[in-house]
């Protein structure tokens, strides 16, 4: 029987080129990584809270004022103790002796930096 090879269209450079660019986006920091998406037992250190609300960028977000008040702010050692079953929803974060439960949509507006990752 006459057996037909298929070929795929993706040529290796092409694949090749495309790690670079995705490496090279997390390691510049264009893809931010937020608090949300770390996992249980690994610490980062903050870079930001994003203050501004999404449809409106004059308004301050009063979550985000509240989490710096508590200790949220740039250059704190954060750690995620544990995540909730369902969804991960809420997440146990220790800021030095004290420990916050937050909401996933309060955890991704604070923006991180992982320990050990160059910044």
């Amino acid at each position: 029987m006459w057996q037909r090879k298929m070929r795929i269209g993706i040529k290796p450079y092409l694949v090749i080129i495309l790690i670079c660019l995705y490496t090279g986006e997390n390691i510049l920091g264009l893809d931010a990584v937020r608090l949300s998406d770390l996992k249980v037992k690994q610490t980062a250190i903050i870079c930001k809270v994003n203050r501004a609300i999404t449809n409106d960028s004059t308004q301050n977000d009063m979550v985000a004022s509240r989490l710096e008040t508590l200790g949220f702010v740039s250059g704190t050692k954060v750690q995620v103790i544990t995540k909730g079953i369902f969804g991960g929803d809420p997440i146990l974060i220790q800021v030095g002796f004290t420990r916050f439960a937050l909401r996933k949509v309060e955890a991704e507006k604070i923006e991180i930096n992982l320990e050990g990752a160059p910044a």
